[in-house]
């Protein structure tokens, strides 16, 4: 009987049976193709040169829209280096269609006033990111503008006059010259302008609103203070102020609600390294503005106070501790 050795199938192989170089080429190839179908299809839909989409900023127009279009183009520039990415923006004459691009999302960023602010805040979760320094100030004042040959010297000499607002949602062309008059005494709400002065315009701006001034078509305006400046050297000297309102926190740059946190910083950074450093003559485009300072929704907290007070804004519910306790019953609960 011949005795026979075993090998196991794994250590012992015909001499020639083991895998050419061709082989082995080909299956290291086909490895390396099945590692490059995986990757393609785990990447896919996220092309590595894929560009974010644009941002979007209305401007509101105080004067000539299509002036303001040319001025802001360097900012615009500037923002597609900083930012890299592209920004498509447009311009709005009048105060609510401000508020409405940041609520239907055709802006993402709007330039605006802070009641206009509040009214995206209520109706559409905007928030703001940074408030505008103008000669220095982060705040600025309403005025009541006359004639200076009106014989108009105060407030109560309205009475029975002619009268021009800017635009019912404006801050200083609306809310605060209506506060004036309140806090005066001679009109309790909105509702009695009509029965203070003999008519009241809404003159679409705040050129408008001072022309209409300086030229007759009213006997008074309030307006913004700044609104002055809109007026020739000349001009100025025919038109005076006789009251101003408290401070007004000043326009401000708003974000839409939804928009990614870091798109909305790299914007508040692109534009306060504008407050200093070879780009800052750019401010010069963006309203002639000093600069631009931080804010958030409490910067605007007495605004808010005022526009609900006057019904620009629903009034909030009172807490229980501070309703008249003929409605509360002795546990404190609503009867």
């Amino acid at each position: 009987m011949i005795a026979r050795t075993t090998v196991s199938e794994r250590s012992w192989r015909p001499l020639g049976s083991g895998p050419s170089r061709r082989s082995r080429w080909l299956r290291s190839t086909l490895s390396n193709m099945g590692l490059l179908i995986l990757c393609t299809t785990f990447l896919w839909g996220i092309p590595a040169d894929a560009a974010p989409e644009p941002l979007r900023i209305v401007f509101i127009a105080y004067q000539n829209p299509n002036q303001l279009v040319e001025d802001v183009r360097p900012v615009v520039a500037y923002l597609e280096e900083r930012l890299q990415r592209k920004v498509e923006y447009f311009t709005a004459t009048d105060y609510a269609a401000v508020v409405e691009a940041l609520r239907n999302e055709t802006a993402d960023v709007g330039f605006m006033g802070p009641l206009q602010y509040l009214l995206a805040h209520e109706h559409a979760g905007a928030r703001p990111i940074l408030g505008e320094i103008y000669n220095g100030s982060s705040t600025y004042h309403s005025r009541i503008f006359v004639r200076k040959d009106s014989g108009i010297r105060n407030l109560k000499d309205l009475k029975g006059k002619n009268f021009a607002f800017v635009d019912p949602i404006s801050s200083s062309g609306y809310l605060y010259p209506l506060e004036i008059f309140v806090e005066a005494g001679l009109i309790e709400n909105r509702d009695q302008t009509d029965r203070f002065f003999r008519r009241n315009y809404f003159a679409g701006g705040d050129e408008q609103a001072i022309r209409a001034v300086l030229n007759g078509f009213v006997d008074a305006a309030g307006i913004g203070q700044y609104s002055f400046s809109l007026l020739r050297g000349e001009e100025r000297d025919q038109v005076i102020s006789i009251a101003d309102s408290k401070p007004i926190p000043s326009h401000c740059v708003v974000v839409r609600k939804g928009l990614e946190g870091a798109a909305a910083n790299s914007l508040r950074d692109s534009l306060l390294a504008l407050n200093e450093g070879e780009n800052r003559p750019l401010l010069k485009y963006l309203y002639n503005v000093d600069g631009y300072v931080e804010v958030d929704h409490q910067t605007f907290a007495g605004t808010e106070e005022l526009a609900r007070k006057h019904g620009f804004l629903p009034a909030l519910e009172p807490s229980p501790s501070e309703e008249p306790a003929s409605k509360l019953d002795s546990s404190g609960q609503r009867k």
